[in-house]
């Protein structure tokens, strides 16, 4: 292990925030002031990350409190964040931090409002886990398409550098937009001078990431959690959520509801619940996608599962990128589906034959069923098609298409049946929900 790491920084902060496990935690500067925060107003709030000031109770080191606390990643794969931290601490050389703010799902803001919102507490998180691993930078990533956020972040470091508050210097860059440019090792890939495109593994970027370095790839929601985690402790952050999973976690709300927002809520709320704090559907809603575009189609009679890996694993689901869209009655589902697979297929690495052949293959078949043209054949063979997908890429695009279409199949058997037997729907030619929209509110 590094030297560095074993001397990360240890527990200690400002006094404990209100132990209401409903509070927002990353947004709760947002919901006191209604403003961005500034670094004067983070670090009345906050204070330094490095302090070692007003804590209370026994100081531990921040990989150990990160375990304790059982914080996943909020990017999508949801894995554990302190076995991460300990995978890049415990090899040999100087480490790299590369904070992944490019957010490609087109259904979801979190990582943009939050930034937005609560840049230092991000920043903070970064410059905390740089010293736990012994990084010796820390690299953003944002995506080039977001230029006022560019500046805004650049603003940001300005700050923390005239502040002289970073012991690790901090550079932001401008990657190029895609869906599969987030991907940790298509950062990495492009940091090192190739293309924003995924590469297959081994090595792992933990392994050998930027500069041939041991590379730690963490969410920009993660990171800010990481931040809190180190100023208030595990006990503290698994107040909110469930015993199993715990903390709160960033969700956008979006499609047939009165207000999109973008909500911080623990795990193990409710679906329905999220739908009530964006006001409510505006018709009884038929399905709901959740997780995003790589996501999972769940009925309306579903909407009482709570938001957690343990109650949605069984329906085949998973929170992903905190995406939830709400597809209303005037809908068809097929059509809405066969948009998202023709984005999916047009936005892949097409380095390899799921992305080359699968999934333009499927996207054309859903196309097709859509639009009522389909044969009666056609369904066996997309569910063949779908099933040849998952784990033959050299990333997991094709994996999350594969998801999407067999959930479509599952849940929309009235429409399948219907669109084989009588023609497209009178909603097939109409897109009802503005799936990549931004929300139009935030809260």
């Amino acid at each position: 292990m590094n030297a560095v790491a074993a001397t990360s920084p240890a527990l200690h902060g400002p006094a404990l925030p209100p132990a209401d496990p409903a509070a927002p935690r990353v947004l709760a500067g947002w919901h006191a002031t209604g403003r961005p925060a500034g670094l004067s107003e983070h670090l009345r709030r906050y204070g330094p990350p490095f302090a070692v000031a007003h804590g209370t109770g026994t100081a531990m080191p921040l990989m150990q409190a990160v375990e304790e606390a059982g914080l996943t990643g909020r990017g999508g794969a949801g894995f554990p964040t302190g076995r991460k931290l300990r995978a890049v601490a415990a090899r040999r050389g100087r480490a790299v931090v590369v904070v992944n703010a490019m957010e490609s799902e087109p259904a979801s803001r979190k990582d943009q409002f939050l930034l937005a919102v609560a840049p230092h507490l991000v920043l903070d998180g970064a410059v905390l886990a740089a010293a736990a691993v012994g990084a010796a930078g820390v690299h953003v990533c944002l995506s080039r398409t977001r230029t006022i956020q560019a500046r805004q972040m650049t603003a940001a470091l300005d700050e923390r550098r005239r502040a002289r508050l970073d012991r690790v210097p901090i550079h932001l860059h401008t990657p190029p937009h895609g869906y599969v440019t987030s991907e940790s090792t298509a950062l990495v890939h492009w940091l090192n001078g190739g293309e924003a495109r995924p590469l297959s593994a081994p090595p792992r970027t933990y392994e050998k990431g930027v500069g041939g370095r041991p590379t730690l790839v963490q969410n920009a929601e993660t990171l800010a959690h990481l931040a809190l985690i180190a100023r208030y402790g595990p006990a503290w952050f698994r107040q909110a959520g469930t015993p199993d999973e715990s903390g709160t976690t960033l969700v956008t709300v979006s499609g047939a509801v009165r207000f999109p927002v973008v909500l911080e809520v623990p795990l193990g709320t409710p679906l329905s619940t999220l739908l009530e704090r964006a006001g409510d559907p505006m018709e009884p809603p038929v399905a709901v996608l959740l997780g995003g575009y790589a996501g999972t189609w769940l009925p309306a009679g579903l909407l009482s599962t709570a938001l957690a890996r343990s109650a949605l694993a069984p329906l085949g689901a998973a929170p992903g990128a905190g995406v939830v869209l709400i597809l209303p009655p005037g809908a068809c589902g097929l059509t809405e589906t066969a948009r998202i697979l023709a984005y999916l297929a047009a936005h892949s690495a097409r380095q390899c034959g799921p992305c080359l052949f699968g999934l333009p293959a499927v996207a054309e078949d859903f196309l097709l069923l859509a639009e009522g043209r389909a044969d009666p054949a056609l369904v066996a063979r997309l569910r063949h098609r779908v099933g040849l997908l998952p784990d033959r890429g050299a990333c997991r695009h094709p994996d999350g298409a594969a998801r999407l279409a067999a959930s479509a199949l599952r849940v929309f058997t009235g429409d399948v049946e219907h669109h084989l037997a009588h023609g497209p729907c009178s909603a097939a030619h109409r897109l009802a929900v503005p799936l990549a929209s931004a929300p139009k509110e935030w809260r």
